[in-house]
């Protein structure tokens, strides 16, 4: 059965994005992260996105540039099948996207229960994030901490109303600071 993994970047003081939705402290440019990013991107499964975060991403991967800066990565995250949930998007133009608009959880449920199928992903997408974490679908939080404090932003569970166990299953330094760290839950 597939697995659902959240891959998020987050501050010291534990946000994911600041007030203003900026992210671009999480953005990293050096040879051993760049490597890791590209080794994930290229790892296949399934891209799962709430709306902010597509529309970020599909305005970004599919572009010349993201080709010119990160070749590997654009190849993988344009490559990838995509599922967006979104109450609000009523059409999802990046290539291999499925858009679902209602019932995220049911719809959820019925990916993780099919007998085969490829992981999938949450990229960003804090609100996903949080509901899915609530409904106790997410199997594994894979999250970079950055060297860095931005004093306030999002944190990825918001909204969480009870405790979730989990376990480190593994553990990750960069000489650029950042610590990526693996959790599952536990029962």
């Amino acid at each position: 059965m597939p697995r659902l993994i959240v891959f998020n970047n987050i501050s010291l003081d534990g946000y994911f994005t600041d007030p203003n939705g900026d992210m671009s402290w999480a953005h990293k440019s050096d040879p051993e992260w760049n490597e890791f990013a590209a080794s994930n991107a290229g790892g296949g499964g399934v891209l799962v996105f709430g709306r902010v975060t597509y529309e970020m991403m599909a305005s970004f991967w599919p572009t010349k540039q993201a080709s010119e800066m990160f070749p590997e990565v654009a190849a993988g995250m344009n490559k990838l099948p995509k599922i967006v949930f979104s109450r609000t998007l009523k059409e999802a133009t990046w290539n291999n996207t499925r858009l679902v608009n209602d019932n995220i959880a049911e719809e959820m449920r019925k990916l993780k229960s099919a007998p085969r199928g490829a992981d999938m992903a949450i990229m960003g997408s804090g609100t996903i994030v949080s509901q899915f974490t609530q409904e106790g679908l997410i199997d594994e939080y894979q999250i970079a901490t950055h060297p860095i404090i931005i004093g306030k932003g999002r944190t990825l569970f918001e909204g969480v109303q009870q405790k979730v166990p989990l376990k480190r299953t593994k553990t990750r330094t960069f000489e650029n600071g950042c610590v990526f760290v693996c959790y599952e839950r536990v029962g």
